[in-house]
């Protein structure tokens, strides 16, 4: 199996908070940023895969802080596992200081893709995912975790 540079598929999105987006409380729909968070995941999965995807289960997602009305929200997202027909999504979200550039955490969830035949049915991920450094290993074996747990999870019944 040919492998794939984590680089290779990574993404990022840039989003400006305006007034379609937020909650009744003046901060970002929760809803909202799931649903950014999900779109980035699946197109990075997809751009590994070079197939459809579905997303099969979100892990870890946290509200860390608000996002307000004009703040400018970073999305980034990348590969952290590769399996035999699904794969492991982080997503990262941050809120950028307009003046300074700092980047605070908002969120961070892992999402799980599995690749689609043109039937709608899983298929094999045609390509495997290259690890380049320690960072990289270390949310590999994260991900086989997580994986586990889910596993568990659904034995039990959830």
């Amino acid at each position: 199996m040919q492998n794939k540079k984590v680089s290779d598929s990574e993404g990022e999105i840039l989003r400006v908070i305006q007034y379609a987006d937020i909650n009744p409380s003046e901060n970002l729909f929760g809803g909202q940023l799931m649903a950014w968070m999900d779109e980035i995941a699946g197109v990075v999965a997809m751009r590994h895969a070079g197939l459809a995807v579905t997303t099969a289960a979100v892990d870890n997602l946290q509200f860390k802080k608000s996002v307000h009305l004009g703040d400018i929200l970073v999305l980034r997202a990348k590969l952290t596992y590769v399996g035999n027909k699904s794969m492991e999504v982080r997503v990262d979200v941050y809120r950028e200081e307009l003046k300074t550039g700092l980047r605070y955490v908002v969120n961070r969830a892992y999402f799980t893709e599995v690749a689609v035949g043109e039937d709608g049915r899983p298929v094999k991920v045609p390509y495997g995912l290259e690890l380049s450094n320690p960072g990289e290993k270390a949310e590999w074996d994260a991900a086989l975790k997580r994986k586990e747990m889910r596993l568990e999870r659904r034995q039990e019944g959830f």
